[in-house]
């Protein structure tokens, strides 16, 4: 019977820099154990069926399979999120969007929109911190759509509203927040060809030939359903905020920014609308 160091050692199979910690959320996953039970018990030995569930995620693992898909989770923000071969993966860099959003000055019963919001990342860690805030999100997506209700079900946040439909299409209403990670990799970007995102949706992450086609759709329709001030927060590329930002101030936009994430990148962007549009 194989025990846990042997099972560990394994790991060689995944090849790279985190294949010993990958090796170590499969194997705690099968054996639905927090990491320190491998640390403190490395001669125990495992049963058979966990044994072979443990080695069908590393031998998917090895053929690039994403680690979140394997298991069907994520976490994000404070927030553990179902996530599938429908929904992006959540990522940490996407917080930077939570991060500011919080931020401003908002009221306590601020009305906000998360524009294609997949497992329903940030409208369900906005209205974990916000329990006031009146959160629609909006997804073209039915089966991501799926993923997002259930994990506003199982999270207990099932005040959040959600809609099906493509960015502002059937929406008349307006917000004091609108929020969005929308794609915005190029349709040649040799990205797409590596790492987890071979695995994620294209729809979600390709938008056009510079990226941006979504991005100039969100930042032209925005006026339309905004409060008067209300402000526009729009993830993007680490190599996009000027353009992004230039976008913003060309439509009318005050008090335009862009926000580094932690490696000191422009990852979001966003401003604010002076007025209404009729």
């Amino acid at each position: 019977m194989s025990c846990v160091r042997d099972l560990l050692a394994e790991s060689t199979l995944l090849g790279g820099d985190e294949a010993r910690r990958e090796a170590e959320v499969l194997l705690c996953a099968a054996l639905n154990k927090p990491r320190s039970y491998l640390m403190a018990w490395p001669e125990a030995e495992v049963a058979e069926t966990l044994v072979q569930r443990y080695r069908d995620w590393l031998l998917q693992r090895s053929q690039g399979v994403p680690v979140a898909y394997l298991l069907g989770a994520r976490d994000f923000w404070t927030l553990s999120l179902q996530v599938n071969e429908s929904t992006l993966i959540p990522r940490p860099d996407t917080e930077l969007l939570i991060e500011q959003a919080l931020a401003l000055n908002l009221s306590d019963s601020a009305t906000v929109l998360d524009l294609g919001t997949g497992s329903g990342a940030i409208a369900l860690a906005l209205a974990s911190e916000r329990p006031r805030w009146r959160i629609v999100a909006v997804e073209r997506s039915t089966k991501a759509l799926e993923v997002a209700i259930a994990n506003a079900k199982q999270l207990g946040l099932e005040r959040v509203r959600w809609l099906s439909g493509n960015w502002f299409s059937g929406l008349d209403e307006r917000f004091a927040l609108i929020v969005s990670n929308p794609p915005y990799i190029a349709e040649h970007d040799a990205h797409l060809d590596t790492g987890d995102l071979r695995f994620e949706p294209r729809a979600a992450l390709v938008s056009g030939v510079d990226g941006l086609d979504d991005i100039r759709k969100i930042v032209s329709q925005a006026p339309q359903h905004l409060e008067p001030e209300g402000q526009l927060l729009l993830e993007h590329g680490f190599e996009q905020g000027s353009a992004v930002r230039a976008l913003l101030t060309a439509t009318g936009f005050l008090n335009v920014a862009s926000y580094q994430d932690l490696a000191g990148h422009e990852r979001v962007s966003g401003g604010s609308w002076p007025g209404m549009v009729r």
